[in-house]
């Protein structure tokens, strides 16, 4: 049976938490590299030998801990090639957030959205938002606006709030040059990778200004869902509201 060296190496220093399974304690110990920036997104982890070399510990624990990262969105396995750390570049994940769907579709058979950057700018944190991103009332984040259209269809309103320091440098420029994902522009540029999402969703009506930039109706029903993204050990990186159209599309999840 596969055990942890003892006394522990480097590697576990600090690192090993009491009376969780083998496997678990590898799992923190590969997320920690990951978190760390060891393997960037889209690049290979090393082998599940390498692995069980590096830390001692049978390949089929590695396996296990791998399954579970696997399982969890954070590392893509690919048959003959490996196992690779998963990104919101690749065109399957892309559309993982975001359920909007088209009456007559597929997740991204419309093709990439036309986006126009409204607003990005810095501002003091409200004590709603601070809560909601784990900071203090006033602290500094980044508040952008934009407007996500489909076949020339404004669709998506969505606010944005990122704390302010791990963004530096983000401008609406920034924003409005880039041409892949945001949350893949939050990887590439900033080395903020979104892990996970918890999402509330109400209906609205369309009001305060949100009518005009969607060109529909006041008061027309929205569907309003509020959104924070957390990346590794569960930190809040991002707050969004989003306003969807729901005439020609709908909200679809798959539940398991």
């Amino acid at each position: 049976m596969a055990s942890l060296p003892n006394p522990p190496t480097d590697d576990f220093a600090g690192a090993t938490p009491a009376f969780s399974p083998l496997y678990q304690q590898i799992k923190g110990l590969i997320l920690q590299s990951l978190q760390s920036g060891e393997w960037k997104p889209g690049e290979a982890i090393p082998s599940e030998m390498d692995l069980a070399a590096r830390y001692r510990v049978s390949q089929g624990t590695v396996r296990k801990a791998i399954d579970e990262l696997a399982a969890d969105n954070l590392v893509v396995r690919r048959q003959g090639k490996g196992t690779f750390v998963a990104t919101h570049a690749e065109q399957h994940v892309q559309f993982r957030f975001l359920k909007l769907v088209p009456d007559s579709g597929t997740p991204g058979s419309e093709g990439p959205a036309e986006r126009d950057i409204i607003d990005c700018r810095r501002v003091r944190a409200s004590a709603d938002i601070a809560r909601l991103l784990g900071l203090r009332t006033g602290d500094a984040v980044l508040q952008a606006r934009r407007v996500l259209s489909f076949a020339g269809t404004p669709t998506i309103l969505e606010d944005l709030w990122l704390p302010a320091a791990p963004f530096k440098g983000l401008t609406a420029e920034r924003l409005a040059d880039y041409h892949g994902p945001m949350y893949a522009l939050f990887e590439t540029e900033f080395n903020v990778r979104m892990v996970r999402a918890e999402e509330k969703i109400r209906a609205e009506a369309a009001t305060d200004g949100r009518e005009l930039l969607l060109k529909v109706a006041q008061g027309t029903p929205l569907l309003s869902v509020e959104r924070i993204a957390y990346t590794y050990n569960d930190v809040p990186m991002e707050l969004r509201r989003g306003y969807y159209r729901t005439d020609t599309h709908h909200y679809s999840n798959t539940l398991s």
